[in-house]
């Protein structure tokens, strides 16, 4: 655990975690000294952790992870390695503990000149927001798919991969094309696009790439998007056996087999087959509803480094050992 003054405005956020964190001083004693509830004390760690003057990296016993991790590798030969987070209640620092895996990750794998094809999505840009002091590097990010007007551009592939390359001291690189089109025809038409086509051959030759996986949830980032209606979710579910999707749109079932939706030719961005050919892909799935959609991306052979919990860990283990 680390402690990082920040400003003037944030010395009460300082100085109250250094008595939780580094002192041991209770909440209820710091709350007596400070004149405040004990209940804005917790609020006031949380925001300290939030704004990055507390980092608290939290992992397994290293022999705990590294079994698991074994296991997985195990039952997934083709996997290089498998980042391990605990287990939290919350969402959110959930999420931020596996982002901080990968971060840490990132920063010990990189090299000078590293190309990175970005993603979309929450756990993603959870990578990208990852507080704390890193290595500079002349790397170059790429969005590795088109972006969109609504809500949510923070998640955006564009907007995660300018955080990533000032994070790091590089460069980003804009895929100048919506996400999503109407139809084939349209899709097509924008891929002869001379600066479509070069940023996209681009990001098909990268070194590395950095995607999120998803299931099939009517709560989805798509359906928030309008890519999918909440019925066309639950039809492509049920009916067409969908588990998961990689990089936001290209669906399979939990054999790892590519499934033919709504979406087909319609999203401007790589596809599973395009990042089976990048040396070194990273998928990040933070939530314990996702071990079914974990299961069939693995089996899509595309990914080469698994970010996520110790439970989704174990409930894939338990589903290929019943499976096998």
């Amino acid at each position: 655990m680390e402690i990082h003054t920040l400003s003037q405005d944030s010395e009460l956020l300082t100085e109250i975690a250094v008595a939780y964190y580094q002192d041991e001083i209770t909440q209820e004693e710091i709350a007596r000294k400070f004149g405040i509830s004990r209940i804005k004390v917790g609020r006031l760690l949380k925001r300290a952790r939030e704004e990055g003057i507390v980092e608290i990296n939290v992992r397994y016993h290293p022999v705990f992870s590294t079994r698991l991790e074994q296991q997985l590798l195990d039952r997934f030969p083709h996997l290089q390695r498998a980042l391990i987070a605990l287990d939290l209640q919350d969402n959110d620092e959930q999420r931020r503990q596996v982002a901080a895996l990968v971060s840490s990750w990132l920063e010990q794998s990189l090299k000078e000149n590293s190309v990175v094809a970005v993603g979309q999505g929450r756990n993603v840009a959870a990578v990208a927001d990852h507080p704390g002091q890193v290595p500079t590097r002349n790397c170059h990010f790429i969005s590795g798919i088109g972006g969109t007007h609504r809500p949510g551009d923070a998640i955006n592939a564009d907007h995660i991969s300018r955080r990533l390359a000032k994070k790091f001291g590089g460069i980003s690189e804009t895929l100048y094309a919506p996400a999503y089109v109407e139809d084939r025809a349209l899709k097509e038409a924008f891929m002869q696009n001379g600066t479509i086509k070069e940023t996209l051959d681009r990001a098909r030759k990268a070194d590395f790439a950095l995607v999120g996986i998803g299931d099939m949830n009517e709560n989805s980032y798509m359906v928030k998007l309008g890519w999918f209606t909440p019925h066309e979710i639950i039809d492509a579910s049920l009916n067409q056996g969908v588990t998961g999707d990689i990089a936001g749109y290209d669906f399979f079932n939990s054999q790892g087999q590519h499934v033919d939706t709504v979406m087909n030719d319609r999203v401007i961005g790589l596809s599973i087959d395009e990042l089976r050919k990048i040396p070194c892909v990273i998928a990040i799935a933070s939530e314990n509803t996702k071990a079914m959609a974990i299961l069939g991306a693995l089996r899509t052979g595309a990914i080469d480094i698994i970010a996520t919990t110790a439970q989704n860990i174990r409930t894939l283990l338990n589903m290929t050992q019943k499976t096998e």
